[in-house]
Formats: structure tokens, sequence, C-alpha cells
């Protein structure tokens, strides 16, 4: 696998923690020198390791906010 940088360069909150200690993270994370994006991922303590995510640009996020303030999640999750 090639390798990479990332840096977060904001820490806006945790959505969930695991048993192991893992949490998911909601952060703004540069990839490779790269413009910031919004990111969703678990993350090891001290962000020592990381699973696969998803990474959002600004207009992404947009259409994702616009999608869920549009939704009634009690329907969604049943």
């Amino acid at each position: 696998m090639a390798d990479f940088k990332y840096e977060i360069t904001k820490e806006i909150g945790v959505l969930s923690t695991s048993k192991s200690g893992w949490q998911r993270e909601l952060n703004m994370v540069s990839w490779n020198d790269a413009k910031p994006k919004l990111d969703i991922r678990d993350w090891a303590p001290e962000h020592a390791k990381m699973s696969k995510g998803v990474s959002l640009s600004h207009e992404e996020a947009a259409i994702l906010r616009e999608i869920l303030n549009e939704s009634n999640l009690d329907e969604l999750f049943g």
C-alpha cells in the first residue's frame, strides 16, 4: 500500500466509542497536504490507527446536511 500523509486540522466531535476504546469521530482532515475535508471514521486511542471512513467536500457536506434536515430520522430508523 502506498504511503500517505494526513493531518487532523480540527477535531469536531466524537459520535460514539466502542468497548475497545476506538472512537467514531467527525473531524476536518487534510489528506496528502490537500485542502481539509469533513471526515467520519473510527480512530484508535491517540489517533494511532484509523479505520476506513468517508471524507466529504464542502459541497458534499452541504448536500448531506440538506438531506438530513429534510428527513425524519425516527421514520428512517423505525
